[in-house]
Formats: structure tokens, sequence, C-alpha cells
């Protein structure tokens, strides 16, 4: 997280202790309340007291939920990327290769980066959401999207689309990697705003690495 957004991250009441509370839907009422002020105020400007007031809650009942002001803002982001992933999903499930799915994964995350449902809004003048997924280090998030592709790429070994030996792990990561790169880096060798130049792009090179190495023949002696 930048310094500004991490300014007062760890301020927290006195002796406070989160507890297990009962199904309320108080903690949902929070969250809701955060996105909001997170759209109006940004990541530097978040304050609990704020959070509280839009939910109609006291700081106490925040507090009784989410340990402190970083532990509220992991549980906001985790919320909009886990939203972002299992709509991503609908679409991936859709093509029954790993490179399409890839490919399609990615034109998705081109056209919804800047959906105001499936994604936290921020203020204009504050990093977007996969900027601010990358900068916190949210561990559990990218754990959580590596998690997703793993099934994918098991199905794509059964299918012969990977070489022997591919760690899944690793090379979902290395997706998800990809994937990121897509919402916050330019495109300069192709036009990242037509789909077909994205599918092409990713086709080309994004997966090239996983498949099966071409078998080589050794030259003939004459």
């Amino acid at each position: 997280m930048s310094s500004r957004a991490s300014a007062g991250a760890d301020t927290k009441i006195a002796g406070a202790t989160p507890s297990a509370a009962p199904p309320d839907g108080t903690e949902e009422r929070i969250l809701l309340a955060a996105e909001r002020c997170l759209a109006r105020l940004g990541l530097a400007r978040l304050s609990l007291t704020d959070v509280a007031a839009q939910a109609g809650v006291s700081r106490g009942a925040v507090y009784l939920h989410f340990a402190d002001r970083r532990a509220l803002i992991d549980a906001v982001l985790t919320r909009a990327a886990s939203r972002y992933v299992t709509r991503c999903a609908e679409t991936v499930s859709r093509h029954g290769t790993l490179v399409d799915q890839v490919a399609e994964a990615a034109v998705f995350i081109r056209e919804h980066q800047d959906d105001k449902v499936l994604t936290l809004r921020l203020p204009a003048d504050e990093e977007s959401l996969f900027a601010t997924l990358l900068t916190t280090r949210l561990e559990r998030v990218v754990e959580q999207w590596v998690d997703f592709w793993i099934p994918y790429l098991i199905a794509a070994g059964e299918r012969g689309e990977l070489r022997d030996g591919v760690d899944h792990r690793q090379a979902s990561e290395w997706i998800v990697r990809m994937m990121l790169s897509f919402a916050i880096m330019p495109a300069v060798s192709f036009d990242a705003e037509r789909p077909a130049q994205v599918r092409a792009f990713v086709r080309s090179f994004i997966v090239d690495g996983l498949g099966p190495r071409p078998e080589t023949n050794p030259p003939t002696r004459k």
C-alpha cells in the first residue's frame, strides 16, 4: 500500500479485541459502507468513524468485526476481488481450452476494469483497483486468484495442452501476474481496446511456455 493509504492503518481502540460476532448482517453493512466511503474519500482519507457513520453503527461495532483500519481495507479489497473473479469465471468456463480461457480472461479484464458493479470504485485521482491490489501486497487475494486457475490447468493437462511436469500452482501464479498486467500496463504492440487483438496476443505468447515442447529431430549425417 502507498504511504498515503497506509497512514493510520494500524490505529485501533486500546484494548479492543475482535471476536466472533453473531451473523446479524452488521459485517455486510460495514463492508458496504466502507465501499461507499472509499468511493467518496479514497483509501488515504478513509476513517473508521466515517465508515461507522455510513453504516449507522458505532465505532465499537466496527472494531468488533475488524481489528483495525488495515483489516477493514483488506476485507473490502478481498470482497471486491472475489466479486470480480466470480464474474470472470462465468466467462472463462464457457471455453474449452486453456489458451481460450486465458485469452477471454484478458478480454474480460480490459472490458470490465472500470465496471462500477464488479470493481471497487475509487475517486478519480486514486489508483485503480488492480494497482491497489498489487501495491497493498494482499497475499490472500493473490492466492484466491491463483486457486481459481488451478482446476483449469489440471483440466488442460488432462487434455494434453501442458507439457509434463508443469507446476500447476506456479503456472497459475504466472497467469495471474500476466492478467493483472493487462489492467495496469499500456499496450505497445497491439490495441488493448480491441478484443480480437487481445485474444491474438494471448494466443501467440502468453501460454506458449506452458504447452508441450516440440520434438526436435537430431541432424542427420551425410
